[in-house]
């Protein structure tokens, strides 16, 4: 038979446990370790202790999906159900394929003899660091409906001030939009009228107005590399906004601005002093 070693937490005194045995395979390792009060936090066969990174998921799970989840899953736990039962269930519940294969799989490493936060940290596309160890937290303590009461609650709030974060930005990024779709028309099709008036009349026009009419001659004449260009800029800014150096330069820009750097100040203290409560009243 092979070999494990395990690390676990005893349900009684919450002392760790650190070991190997020999068993059939992982599950029955787990229930074994189970049997004597012991709950596995993790377990490895020897000599395969740095396994191979599991295949990450494809696909995001809302904020929405994910605070429903987490809101059901903890009054099933709640109520005394098994853990795969209740993992069986709200994958059958799913309406979003991609989140009900990740709860199928989480489900299969469960019954695997994987822990639950281990067998979701496979899935970061679902669950992030914080979802994890928490649900850690949970099972080393023995506290995980408590746990994923707290989860839910702090899901849900982070949901809502996602949702009024960008419902108070659409209204200013529409009204940017309008105004230079506006402008583009005024000087690509507009300008160019009032300029062919102006010329036939062989008058000297203010500089202001000879300026305008040359800015539209210039859109005119350059409006497919005008428009190339500011596709492969919007695409460039994206490409160097997900690099590390690059999110941090343009984040610390954005805080300078006068209004928007204390919008997203006081956004971030925000989702801090949250996550930090929450994860300290969860002993993590």
């Amino acid at each position: 038979m092979p070999v494990y070693r395990y690390r676990g937490r005893r349900s009684d005194s919450g002392a760790a446990v650190v070991g190997e045995r020999s068993a059939t395979n992982k599950q029955a390792l787990a229930t074994l370790l189970r049997n004597e009060r012991i709950l596995p936090v993790s377990i490895v066969e020897k000599g395969d202790d740095t396994p191979a990174a599991a295949p990450r998921s494809r696909g995001r799970v809302s904020s929405k999906t994910l605070a429903l989840f987490t809101r059901q899953f903890s009054v099933m736990i709640d109520s005394g159900l098994p853990l795969t039962q209740c993992l069986a269930i709200m994958a059958d519940q799913q309406e979003n394929r991609h989140f009900r294969t990740v709860l199928e799989k989480v489900r299969e490493d469960v019954e695997s003899g994987s822990t639950l936060a281990d067998a979701m940290k496979k899935h970061p596309s679902a669950f992030d660091h914080l979802f994890t160890n928490m649900i850690s937290a949970g099972e080393i303590g023995g506290i995980l409906d408590v746990i994923l009461r707290r989860l839910s609650i702090f899901v849900e709030k982070a949901a809502k001030l996602k949702r009024a974060v960008v419902s108070a930005s659409v209204y200013p990024v529409v009204i940017m939009l309008v105004a230079v779709i506006v402008v583009f028309v005024i000087m690509i099709w507009v300008i160019p009228v009032f300029a062919t008036v102006f010329t036939g009349m062989n008058v000297t026009l203010p500089l202001p107005t000879r300026v305008i009419m040359a800015i539209s001659s210039f859109l005119t004449q350059f409006i497919l590399p005008i428009i190339a260009l500011i596709v492969l800029g919007v695409l460039g800014f994206r490409y160097y906004y997900k690099t590390e150096s690059g999110r941090f330069v343009i984040d610390r820009s954005l805080l300078q601005v006068p209004i928007i750097g204390l919008v997203l100040k006081k956004i971030a203290i925000a989702r801090f002093s949250r996550t930090l409560a929450t994860l300290l009243v969860s002993g993590v």
